[in-house]
């Protein structure tokens, strides 16, 4: 009787083994079967497409012109230093602003003093290296403005008055434009539309169907300004005030499509 149950136990427990390991063998098969389907239909999408670039261009006058006055001035205190460099900075905002150019574009970007020191030989009768110490001679006083000039046609008689007002140095004159981010807006459109049309091109020249975007990239380069190399050209002998070129600028957008094709 005993030995009855213990074989009916063991068979009992033999198909229960075996009715887990068929469950455990569908589940791995159902598994292996998602996964290569998955895999396929990534490759396939990954594989299966069409990559376009195309450059959207677009020119435009500069209607912003950007420069930085500087007054540079020595003298044996600080404060006298100070005061002259005070009473030129004065005149350069004065004629600017008389100019028309608003408060708003006008800005004071530094202001620096530095101490001036000569190395003074000491009398001495050592050779052939006598000692020498450093004296402090006086002081360097820099202050410098930066200037947006929206009226192009003044930026010649500008650059001029403010360098007889008292400026002694002008940093690099640049060309812009104030709403370049319009300007890059319709480059970008033009860019799109031209990498659609070759997409199309392609497609129907391959045989193939357009299905849908799946990767977009974009760059642009900054603006190049044209004429920028003659902004400081003079009109001619006399030390008249400069002739200016603006030139144009050239506003790029790239763009880079990828389609998934059947």
């Amino acid at each position: 009787m005993d030995e009855q149950c213990c074989k009916d136990l063991k068979e009992k427990c033999k198909c229960l083994c075996a009715a887990l390991l068929v469950i455990l063998g569908i589940f791995l098969i159902t598994l292996i079967i998602s996964t290569t389907i998955d895999i396929k239909d990534k490759i396939q999408i990954t594989g299966n497409t069409i990559t376009v670039s195309e450059t959207g261009e677009v020119y435009a006058k500069p209607d912003l012109a950007l420069t930085t006055f500087s007054v540079v001035n020595e003298a044996k205190t600080v404060a006298k230093a100070m005061s002259e460099n005070t009473k030129k900075m004065n005149a350069v905002i004065d004629f600017v602003k008389g100019q028309g150019v608003e408060d708003k574009d006008v800005k004071t970007t530094s202001f620096n003093i530095y101490p001036l020191y000569e190395y003074q030989k000491v009398e001495t009768e050592i050779y052939p290296y006598p000692p020498g110490k450093r004296v402090l001679v006086g002081y360097e006083v820099t202050q410098s403005l930066e200037v947006k000039i929206r009226d192009m046609t003044k930026i010649g008689a500008i650059l001029q008055g403010a360098t007889d007002a008292g400026a002694n140095q002008v940093g690099d004159l640049q060309f812009t434009i104030d709403k370049e981010d319009e300007l890059k807006k319709e480059a970008r459109t033009q860019a799109i539309e031209k990498a659609k049309t070759k997409a199309k091109e392609l497609a129907g020249q391959l045989g193939v169907k357009l299905v849908r975007i799946i990767n977009f990239n974009e760059s642009s380069v900054i603006p190049y300004y044209y004429g920028l190399e003659k902004a400081a050209a003079p009109s001619g002998v006399g030390g008249g005030a400069p002739q200016i070129e603006t030139g144009e600028n050239k506003i790029e957008v790239t763009v880079t499509i990828t389609y998934e094709i059947r």
